[in-house]
């Protein structure tokens, strides 16, 4: 008879789940235990944190829940870091923390906390497990996760579940699909129509929620046929090329204030699958009218933006409304949209000679191959890459927007290598998000996964000193080391190359990305070469 951990496990298989990541503890044996048997990988992390990341970067690429596990107290409370990432950037991942068995609950007890209530505002569910309902819960977990919009699960394992007797199997388990959003009300479909077709400057504003909806080839018709541009918000890069004649830039990063050129002369905002959790309407949105498409509706205040229509149901029936339109009348001038466009992009390109974030992304954007993933941490150099980094298409290009948490980017490089390991992956990471996660490197060393690691190594904190400046301030712990710090040529032991001007540099990344393992690239960079890009204001 098999227990209640290979009954967990064997589930996990049958969901499509081939990962779990974590740091285990004395009640987590069963279940290594029981992946030690099955098809189904224990993954040890150095930080239950970087598991979380890891999950929730494994279900955006594989579109199966990302699984992670912490030990109870400061293992479950480490995990709540990357559990809150998953909700904010809406990924479907099961999180998994033991917990004091049932006798124990609400006694006094060595490392527990009530982990229900830790992880309720960070799910959309949270539950403990018992033997005679593990499928119940597991199913109706599972379901909630993938469910429109997605996000983390929380389940407590009590400490003497794992080794009690399986309960009996009816079934096998498969992947729940979830219900498909129904098309939005006819009459606010035939409002939208008419809002579209009497607009003279209409905008579409494409967000995560159309990246899940996988409407990118529908948005390219939409903008062609009608003559209209495209804004993206960061996480919806790769939705439309940077080099499409109606591609506008990308909201609130670098040279947001060229963007917004565009944007304040609309008189149609059409928010497609726009979500709030990057950017609120508030932060841009020029006086116009707005038409959200999208499964909920606009979450803006109507009391300063009163023009609101809620196309609330299938953003890709609401698009195809759209296109099934005559051509507008519409006013744009793609010449001036395309000269700034020229603009912004030339302010991308680095002074001859120098070594800044600017050639540093720019190179590695030349090594790295068109379908090769870049996964990239908070900080400065995020809100570069959110406008200048070319991404063919979605998924190519991994950041955290809606939780944004410094390192991010090395755990999820190791979790895209996993998920796809015959493609090329990079990471890009400033050295204050690299001292974050720095540990995880042994986890790419002892999984031979061949990551590029990028750090952006200025020594300081650059946009905690960026919004000094703003504020007039004099700059104040935000210096990481001192400049005369020797280089390691190992960490973990990770190979470290370091390169301090634009030929070494590309040198390194070419040989970085032939070896067969993981790899730091440690790019000198100097400071100071965000100043002139993201501190211009949108309005």
């Amino acid at each position: 008879m098999s227990n209640v951990a290979e009954h967990i496990i064997q589930r996990f298989k049958e969901l499509g789940i081939r990962r779990v990541f974590g740091v285990p503890s004395g009640s987590w044996l069963y279940y290594m235990e029981a992946m030690r048997k099955s098809d189904v990988d224990f993954v040890l992390v150095s930080n239950e944190g970087a598991a979380g990341i890891m999950a929730d970067v494994t279900a955006r690429l594989s579109g199966v829940p990302g699984a992670c596990y912490g030990t109870v107290g400061p293992g479950a409370t480490n995990l709540s870091t990357g559990v809150g990432e998953a909700l904010l950037d809406r990924s479907p991942v099961i999180a998994l923390s033991s917990e004091p068995p049932e006798p124990m609950i609400g006694r006094t007890v060595q490392m527990a906390v009530d982990q229900q209530a830790l992880f309720r505002p960070l799910t959309k569910y949270t539950t403990r497990l018992a033997p005679d309902r593990v499928d119940q819960e597991l199913l109706k977990a599972v379901n909630i996760a993938v469910s429109e919009m997605p996000g983390p699960v929380h389940l407590g394992l009590p400490e003497d579940l794992g080794s009690k007797p399986a309960p009996e199997s009816f079934r096998r388990f498969r992947l729940p699909v979830p219900a498909p959003v129904p098309a939005a009300a006819p009459e606010d479909l035939a409002d939208l129509e008419r809002l579209f077709s009497g607009a003279s400057k209409p905008l579409l504003v494409v967000g995560l929620s159309a990246v899940r909806a996988g409407v990118a080839e529908l948005v390219r018709r939409v903008a062609e046929k009608h003559r209209v541009p495209v804004v993206l918000t960061p996480m919806a890069k790769g939705m439309l090329a940077e080099d499409h004649e109606w591609y506008a830039g990308v909201l609130f990063h670098a040279l947001s204030d060229v963007v917004s050129k565009t944007y304040l002369q609309a008189d149609l905002v059409v928010g497609v699958g726009y979500d709030p959790i990057e950017f609120n309407y508030e932060d841009w949105m020029p006086d116009a009218t707005l038409a959200h498409l999208d499964s909920v509706p606009a979450d803006i205040d109507r009391m300063r933006w009163p023009r609101v229509l809620d196309a609330v149901g299938n953003v890709r029936a609401s698009l195809e409304r759209l296109e099934a339109l005559k051509p507008i009348a519409s006013a744009w001038d793609s010449g001036a949209l395309a000269e700034r466009r020229a603009a912004m992009f030339a302010a991308f390109e680095p002074p001859a000679g120098s070594f800044g974030a600017r050639a540093a992304l720019k190179i590695l954007r030349e090594v790295l191959p068109d379908d090769g993933i870049m996964a990239c941490d908070v900080g400065a150099h995020t809100h570069l890459i959110g406008q200048m980094w070319r991404t063919p298409a979605p998924g190519l290009q991994i950041m955290t927007n809606g939780w944004s948490a410094m390192g991010f980017g090395v755990p999820a490089a190791i979790a895209a290598k996993l998920e796809r390991p015959k493609t090329k992956v990079a990471c890009v990471t400033g050295d204050g998000g690299f001292l974050m996660n720095v540990g995880e490197l042994a986890v790419a060393r002892r999984e031979k996964l061949a990551v590029v690691f990028v750090v952006l190594a200025d020594r300081k904190l650059e946009l905690i000193r960026l919004k000094q400046i703003k504020k007039h301030f004099d700059g104040y712990g935000v210096d990481l080391d001192e400049p005369e710090v020797p280089s390691s040529d190992y960490i973990f032991g990770v190979p470290v190359i370091t390169a301090d001007d634009q030929a070494s540099y590309r040198a390194a990344l070419e040989k970085a990305f032939d070896m067969d393992g993981p790899v730091v690239v440690e790019a000198k960079i100097a400071y100071g070469d965000y100043d002139e890009l993201i501190q211009r204001k949108h309005r």
